[in-house]
């Protein structure tokens, strides 16, 4: 199957077709049962980014966390791939509010 890419924009062919592979860090919750926010800033042109991972995965309840988070911290973000992403470094608000609901958090990468 003919794939195009970016770089050049040569053609490449594959006799096989890639697996889709999930994104192991998502799907395993934080070994130490934690619920660890990051502060990421690479690959977003310098603008920094609060990411909460290690909460069940439960799309539902994680699109109302991240409402709940974006609302209360007054600004945008996205609940995907078990990971919520906040826009701006807000990670002691959002661990005061995790806190509150009973997880247990730790504030890593930043």
């Amino acid at each position: 199957m003919p794939r195009r890419t970016r770089e050049g924009d040569t053609l490449v062919y594959s006799t096989v077709a890639a697996p889709v592979r999930a994104s192991s860090a998502a799907a395993k919750p934080a070994a130490s049962g934690a619920v660890k926010i990051w502060l990421e800033k690479k690959g977003r042109n310098g603008t920094p980014v609060s990411i909460i991972r290690g909460l069940p995965d439960d799309r539902e309840a994680l699109a109302a966390l991240a409402t709940r988070l974006k609302r209360a911290c007054g600004c945008g973000g996205s609940a995907k791939d078990g990971e919520i992403i906040i826009q701006g470094d807000h990670r002691e608000r959002i661990a005061a509010l995790l806190e509150g609901d009973g997880h247990r958090v730790k504030l890593a990468g930043g």
